[in-house]
């Protein structure tokens, strides 16, 4: 773990893997992690997982306000980032053009894509009502935790 991921949730990521270590059903693990995030992370309104399911995204676990069941690739943030496949960071999300409002309290987010063996799987999505609210170091904490998730894929 690195330090800058340390300070933006101290442990979540040492809890992230006892809570994965035996379980390798992309299902269990995505609503395990989402609520372990949600939980950790200060100041969220949402954080949970959209599956790349006949070419768009979809839904999964998640926790938080119901959500946007489907997002095709290259729209929204959530669709940009697994487009792109990277990490989209979004100070405020009235400003990013194409921006799909699931919860109109969200102001700013992060979309972490998923990528299991040069394929992409889908995406970990965190949202928050404070504009500005991810630092570095929560966009590190939470790559390094989609790349525990995606180590325990068994899709």
């Amino acid at each position: 773990m690195t330090a800058a991921a340390g300070q933006a949730a101290p442990g979540l990521l040492d809890e992230l893997r006892a809570l994965l270590a035996d379980e390798t059903d992309p299902t269990a693990n995505a609503a395990n992690m989402a609520a372990l995030i949600f939980q950790r992370v200060p100041r969220l309104n949402w954080a949970g997982f959209y599956f790349l399911k006949d070419g768009m995204l979809v839904v999964g676990p998640f926790q938080g306000l119901p959500a946007c069941t489907r997002i095709p690739l290259g729209r929204g943030v959530c669709g940009t980032a697994a487009q792109r496949r990277e990490t989209i960071v979004v100070p405020d999300v009235h400003a990013f053009d194409g921006h799909i409002a699931c919860d109109s309290a969200s102001r700013s987010e992060i979309v972490v894509p998923l990528v299991v063996s040069g394929r992409l799987v889908g995406v970990l999505d965190v949202d928050s009502p404070e504009p500005d609210r991810f630092s570095w170091g929560e966009r590190v904490l939470l790559e390094e935790a989609a790349a525990v998730f995606v180590e325990r894929w068994r899709g």
